[in-house]
């Protein structure tokens, strides 16, 4: 695709050494502020974040060679520390089903540690920007009040992986890792997280959105299979194909979990992703999925009002 030349993350994100980091908070507080939100600095940096990742991972397996740095691992460390205190948190006895209470233990020690967790990933001329950057880290990981998950928790991951880029944390050379181990790995956490406390879908569409919790894995995982020798999007209906290469390819470890979740015709319970697996190619799903995702997700105020914008993710309009 022609257009603009492509530009690398870290000169696309890298912030000025005289920034003064900030708490983020939220700015989106009706329908009416919705354009702010579109042509602010956040946006663009946002989806150019997301775009980038998408580009980067286009035709590559899982399973890929690819380079692991520090801050990787460090990411890596921190995402196992969650998962060990699901562990030990386990679920308590109550009358509903849905919504374990446990939750919110696990989530209140994720709020008193996470400021201490994203400092020592930081270089340590830019260890004033924990307390910009754990927010977004703490707003990853669900509700605590309505002990929900939905996509605006995922987009607040990909903001603080967006903002470790831009402190210069996580460089243009880590694209795969990003995506592969530390986006994989948070996946992994959060599906623990929803089977383990029995988490709500956050403002879920139903059968009509794309799947109950995440999206940005479809986006990611069919840009990996572009141009795919083999599989044609219609493949991912046969669970036999899925078994087979869900350890390859993101988008189809997301369909393995949905028919372990689901019961039913899969016609039935993911109408929307049915109807992607008649798409005759996979780059077609993937700008298909790009639409989608602006459009419902990041254009509707029920998930953007929750987002919070300080220094490194700005509501100030973008520079066009």
């Amino acid at each position: 695709s022609g257009g603009a030349p492509r530009r690398q993350p870290d000169e696309a994100c890298a912030v000025p050494d005289s920034i003064t980091f900030m708490v983020p908070k939220k700015e989106i507080s009706m329908v009416s502020d919705m354009g702010k939100w579109k042509r602010s600095q956040a946006y663009a940096d946002y989806m150019g974040f997301v775009l980038t990742l998408n580009e980067g991972v286009k035709g590559k397996k899982l399973t890929c060679e690819y380079k692991v740095s520090e801050t990787v691992e460090k990411l890596l460390d921190l995402l196992d520390t969650l998962d060990r205190w699901i562990n030990e948190t386990p679920p308590v006895d109550q009358p509903s089903r849905f919504g374990n209470k446990a939750y919110r233990s696990w989530s209140a020690k994720l709020d008193q540690e996470a400021e201490a967790l994203v400092a020592a990933m930081l270089p340590a001329d830019r260890c004033a920007a924990a307390p910009e950057i754990a927010v977004y880290l703490k707003e990853a990981v669900g509700n605590a009040t309505r002990i929900d998950y939905g996509t605006g928790h995922e987009a607040a991951f990909a903001a603080f992986l967006c903002c470790l880029c831009k402190v210069g944390a996580l460089r243009v050379d880590d694209q795969l890792a990003i995506v592969f181990k530390v986006f994989n790995s948070y996946l992994a956490v959060m599906r623990k997280l929803q089977k383990t406390y029995r988490m709500e879908p956050a403002g879920s569409q139903g059968v009509w959105g794309l799947d109950d919790f995440q999206f940005l894995p479809f986006i990611w995982g069919s840009a990996q299979l572009v141009d795919h020798p083999t599989l044609e999007p219609r493949h991912f209906l046969d669970e036999r194909v899925v078994n087979e290469h869900q350890q390859d390819f993101m988008f189809l470890e997301c369909i393995k979990f949905i028919n372990e979740m689901k019961t039913g015709p899969f016609a039935e319970h993911s109408n929307q992703l049915w109807n992607i697996s008649a798409v005759p190619s996979w780059s077609k799903v993937n700008q298909g999925l790009i639409r989608m995702y602006k459009a419902e997700c990041l254009e509707k105020f029920p998930v953007i009002q929750h987002f919070k914008f300080g220094s490194l993710l700005s509501i100030q309009p973008g520079k066009t």
